[in-house]
């Protein structure tokens, strides 16, 4: 009989039990893989604390939510532009959504954003009052 010496057993044991550790996120044989179905497109996650994006435009010919119409669809162009020029003078972003193109919706929130970071005590610009 050939006898193991006890810290190569130890090592052995060791290794058996990591193994046996297997990792819940691994797809089992009979489930359906990622690569079967069919891609969605890409997904962005962006983070928490991240300025709004501007918006693409829908495709044509696709029906538009309230949501999804344009700022000058849903206001006219006048109403409008006048909208987009508060949301620019307040907003500090980079790259405000700040464009008639985009839905009324998401220019006021940037606006209410921008200017909800003023304190108490702090004068907020004339535009936020509008």
């Amino acid at each position: 009989m050939v006898r193991v010496p006890a810290a190569l057993a130890l090592v052995g044991l060791m290794a058996l039990s990591l193994a046996a550790c297997g990792s819940p996120e691994t797809p089992a044989a009979t489930e359906p893989t990622a690569a079967a179905e069919p891609a969605a497109g890409p997904v962005t996650v962006m983070p928490d604390d991240a300025p709004p994006q501007e918006e693409a435009g829908a495709p044509e010919g696709e029906l538009l939510g309230a949501a999804d119409r344009t700022c000058t669809d849903s206001i006219g162009e006048a109403a409008a532009v006048r909208l987009a020029e508060r949301c620019t003078m307040v907003s500090p972003a980079s790259h405000p959504p700040c464009n008639p193109a985009n839905a009324c919706a998401l220019i006021q929130d940037e606006i209410d954003r921008a200017c909800g970071q003023y304190g108490p005590g702090e004068e907020k610009p004339a535009e936020c009052a509008a």
